[in-house]
């Protein structure tokens, strides 16, 4: 998912060692496929599971101030820094887990959960049945449910680019560039950004990509005395779970992935971006027409041409004077980008702008501007997005050419305005890297991995179906469940039986259908009864998802 523009489980120990034989004898599948071979990093995770196995995870009451209540507890991992020197510098990944509520014959084992970005946080996973999420009760009762920060993530060795507090500050500058001048003003906090993380996380950068997480992830099985993985990944954790699936195919047991990133090299990651900016355009128009259908709720337009309208009128309201004082056109954008991502966005992104143009300005300003006084939260967001950055930009090589990259996204820009140049803008420090760029790994799958559940809708704005079609023909004996004619993010989430039921039986049997499937869409949003502004106003922004709903993909 692109970063918010606006702001920039057993309760026993496990000690239980695996076989020597899976543990030590290096693998073949261990290795890469794709330009470089990886067979050191390969050696390097054999002696690093080996060892995490030995020394199992203690698991107590996670600390007072993680959020995470009891009966939920909390452990570290160790894994090297880098593959390539096993026994050299070390990193303790942070990790959490709830035991499963079945008896002990209905246990499988852990399922672990990444929920995208990169740079997102799985430790909130184990909450799911805490809170008796009614979609994951029967998994809940075979699993562990296992959460993790990924390196440079949280709690686990994090990096940083900038200091959070510069980082959330508002209003940034308009991403649509007027002109010449706009763009050389935009390069140069791209370029301070780049050298800001090799200043602060300079030590961490060559070793923050994709293979050494899904290495990790292997460390993080083996720690838990699993012989196989059991994996959900949403949105960038499906591109972690397709490198892992190539990496250690017969080291997979069960594996989901939702809201898919396409893991051909050539899209791994510049062209990534530059086709999400086309998708995002598509489904921004799929809300403008639901938010004109519900005219008699919201007054904004009956027509998407008028509620387009309204919304220019709105960012150029903001250009001309912040609203607020803090909520210019990027801040803007970070807003109601959300409707686009998320189903669950859309009747409060229309609520509050209803607000607004009922006379309520505060909603907005209160829905948008950062808080200053929450240091641990912007922390957390400027965190996040230097994990974003450093994971995509350590992946691949990046185009170092300005030209290349204006001419691209002024092209796009012209048919697909939404988010174009804000996205852009956000990549851009990858052009300036001053550390170690790789190549993508050619995504297969490899001798012994198991059919493979993918779950996709078919108008997701974040990760365009052409991806999850990619992955599939790269997985022998995957299936694909596509959501028709739907576009929320993160579909396992959602309450769709046809989806559900499957995702279940996948993880209860391991049984797939013997075709691919095509699911009816979830229920479209329902907005409030027709209201008065004053009760618009009133309440602005009920009903935003939480984060731990919420997968993502910057």
């Amino acid at each position: 998912m692109i970063r918010n523009a606006a702001l920039g489980s057993a309760a026993t120990l496990i000690t239980g060692a695996l076989t020597a034989g899976l543990l030590l004898a290096p693998s073949a599948s261990a290795a890469p496929s794709g330009r470089d071979n990886g067979a050191a990093e390969a050696v390097g995770v054999t002696i690093a599971a080996a060892r995490a196995a030995r020394a199992g995870i203690e698991w107590k009451d996670c600390p007072a101030d993680w959020g995470l209540e009891k009966p939920i507890q909390c452990g570290w991992v160790k894994v090297p820094l880098d593959y390539t020197k096993p026994f050299g510098r070390t990193i303790d990944l942070a990790v959490d887990r709830i035991a499963s509520t079945g008896t002990e014959g209905e246990r499988q084992g852990a399922l672990l959960y990444n929920p995208g970005g990169p740079g997102g946080s799985g430790m909130r996973f184990p909450r799911r049945v805490v809170t008796k999420s009614p979609l994951w009760v029967n998994a809940s009762r075979a699993y562990d449910f296992v959460g993790f920060d990924p390196r440079g993530v949280g709690h686990s060795a994090p990096i940083s680019c900038i200091d959070p507090q510069e980082y959330v500050k508002a209003p940034k500058a308009d991403p649509v560039p007027s002109g010449e001048a706009d763009k050389r003003a935009q390069r140069k906090p791209a370029a301070a950004y780049a050298d800001g993380c090799e200043e602060r996380s300079g030590e961490m950068l060559p070793h923050m990509t994709t293979p050494n997480t899904a290495r990790d992830l292997d460390v993080i099985r083996a720690a838990l005395g699993e012989k196989k993985l059991n994996y959900l990944g949403v949105s960038y954790g499906t591109y972690l779970g397709g490198v892992y699936a190539t990496l250690f195919p017969a080291h997979v047991r069960r594996m989901i992935v939702d809201s898919v990133v396409d893991p051909d090299q050539d899209n791994i990651w510049y062209q990534a971006n530059l086709n999400q900016d086309i998708a995002f355009q598509t489904r921004w128009q799929d809300w403008q027409d639901w938010v004109a259908k519900n005219d008699g709720v919201f007054h904004i337009g009956s027509t998407r041409a008028e509620v387009e309208a309204k919304y220019q009128e709105l960012r150029a309201t903001a250009k001309a004077a912040p609203i607020g004082g803090v909520v210019g056109p990027a801040e803007l954008v970070g807003f109601f980008q959300g409707a686009p991502y998320y189903d669950s966005s859309w009747v409060p992104v229309a609520r509050t702008w209803a607000a607004y143009l009922a006379g309520d300005t505060r909603a907005l300003v209160d829905a948008i501007a950062p808080d200053l006084s929450d240091t641990r939260g912007n922390a957390t967001a400027e965190n996040g997005n230097a994990v974003y950055t450093a994971v995509e930009c350590a992946d691949a090589k990046w185009p170092t050419s300005w030209a290349r990259w204006d001419r691209d996204n002024t092209a796009l820009h012209q048919k697909y305005p939404f988010l174009t140049w804000s996205n852009a803008w956000m990549n851009l420090p990858c052009a300036t890297w001053r550390s170690k760029q790789g190549d993508p790994v050619e995504v297969r799958g490899g001798r012994g991995l198991p059919p493979v559940l993918i779950v996709q809708s078919e108008r997701d704005a974040a990760t365009p179906y052409a991806g999850a079609v990619s992955l599939h023909r790269r997985l022998p004996g995957s299936r694909l469940i596509t959501e028709r004619n739907a576009g929320s993010h993160g579909v396992t989430g959602l309450l769709n039986p046809c989806v559900n039921t499957r995702v279940d039986a996948y993880l209860l049997t391991g049984e797939v259908d013997a075709r691919n499937v095509t699911c009816e869409p979830h229920a479209t949003p329902v907005p409030p009864a027709p209201a008065t502004a004053k009760s618009l106003a009133e309440a602005p922004a009920a009903g935003f998802p939480t984060p731990e709903e919420l997968p993502a993909f910057r």
